[in-house]
């Protein structure tokens, strides 16, 4: 099992406060079929950004004095959302997720600045972040690409998103090269899809192109031909009219599927052998 496998396993886990579900360690997860993935209920209260009462909604940091010290007066954990803690200093407060405060030493009694606490509250959002990236993964792979995005409607910032990125890749849960090898493989072998309909899939994923070479070198002619052949097979017993016309449907069917011209042109072959038709081996490009 690849490192990114096992890490992709640990992503449910991983998502702070949402249970995710199991699924058997040995399952194989097609992760083409976008049917399987089915959206998960939503954990109330998971995102600390919304679904508040206005009084619980902390003053932030522009209402702190400056160039002053700040004692931490009382560290409160809130039931929702799920590990996050409102540290009050007087008069003012602000939450912080549980990793955050442990980090930070942010206890009773414990003096700050608010210049440390800007800091703090920057690794609160990067913590925020890393925790939404989670989430979004436990549904099924992402690249790299998606993931930023996805966090760019959330709100969060380039630098946060950056930081969040290095952090997935780092512990193995985004992978774009061995994502694309593993799309490319089962969209050709799984889901009837020729190379050129997953180069164009792969692009708007934002793969990049070296890595998308890589994945489609991986799947082999004999692959991809077998592939077409069986959805050839199908569509030319479930077409009607005369030769020449089934020809052409049969043929311009698996263009659309991506299959390039060469390979439409071998199972034409193909198709024509098994059903002892002559002209089969002459496909003209629509």
């Amino acid at each position: 099992m690849s490192t990114w496998g096992q890490s992709r396993r640990k992503v449910a886990g991983r998502r702070d406060g949402v249970n995710s579900g199991e699924r058997r360690e040995d399952e194989i997860v097609d992760i083409s079929d976008e049917a399987f993935w089915e959206p998960r209920p939503r954990d109330i209260g998971w995102d600390s950004k919304r679904e508040k009462t206005e009084e619980e909604v902390p003053a932030g940091l522009d209402a702190f004095p400056e160039d002053t010290e700040l004692e931490i007066t009382s560290v409160l954990m809130l039931k929702r959302p799920k590990h996050r803690y409102r540290i009050s200093f007087g008069a003012y407060a602000l939450e912080v997720h549980e990793d955050v405060m442990i980090k930070y030493r942010m206890i009773k009694g414990a003096v700050f600045t608010k210049e440390e606490l800007e800091e703090i509250v920057a690794a609160d959002e990067r913590q925020q972040g890393y925790a939404d990236a989670l989430k979004y993964l436990s549904l099924k792979p992402r690249t790299t690409y998606e993931i930023a995005q996805r966090l760019g409607e959330k709100g969060w910032g380039e630098e946060t998103i950056q930081d969040v990125l290095t952090r997935l890749q780092s512990e193995g849960y985004v992978n774009d090269a061995a994502y694309a090898q593993e799309w490319a493989s089962q969209r050709v072998k799984l889901r009837g899809k020729g190379k050129l309909w997953v180069k164009h899939e792969l692009r708007q994923k934002g793969i990049s192109k070296a890595y998308i070479e890589e994945a489609l070198g991986e799947v082999s002619e004999e692959d991809e031909f077998e592939s077409a052949l069986q959805l050839g097979m199908k569509k030319w017993r479930s077409t009607t009219g005369e030769l020449l016309d089934r020809k052409r449907k049969t043929g311009a069917f698996l263009q659309r599927r991506g299959y390039s011209g060469s390979v439409v042109s071998r199972v034409m072959r193909e198709l024509g052998n098994r059903e002892e038709m002559h002209g089969m081996d002459e496909w003209d490009e629509e």
